[in-house]
């Protein structure tokens, strides 16, 4: 590919950073509805535990967002390059992390943590072009 990135390895690049981000939101939502496994297990024993995961919602489309996001990995590598592709979805995942992690859980993110976003995602910035 050459030196300058195609506006569609930019949106694959994009799509895996979001898919992976919603995939780690969710996640993180039916853990904490769900509460430590180690009670969990406690409570039901092994199998109860497995039933309980299978039964979260959340947990399911956390599951089906991170297959999605390494679906568009794979669909993104067959026409980018892989140096600028899984640096550049990385950083982004950062990002949209503490993004999402602020509006979505209500989790503080400290200012060290957004500086460190935006110059990662400067970083991405400078990758691309």
């Amino acid at each position: 590919m050459n030196a300058r990135v195609s506006g569609l390895a930019l949106l694959g690049t994009f799509l895996i950073a979001i898919t992976s981000t919603a995939g780690d939101a969710l996640t993180a939502a039916a853990m904490r509805r769900l509460g430590p496994l180690d009670d969990l297990y406690r409570q039901h024993g092994f199998k109860g535990v497995i039933v309980q995961l299978a039964r979260c919602r959340l947990l399911m489309l956390g599951i089906a967002a991170m297959a999605l996001s390494f679906f568009s990995l794979l669909w993104t590598l067959s026409f980018a390059d892989l140096s600028f592709v899984a640096p550049a979805s990385t950083a982004l995942g950062f990002v949209f992390n503490s993004v999402a992690a602020s509006l979505f859980l209500a989790e503080h993110v400290n200012r060290k943590r957004w500086m460190a976003a935006i110059l990662i995602g400067s970083g991405v910035f400078l990758l691309a072009h």
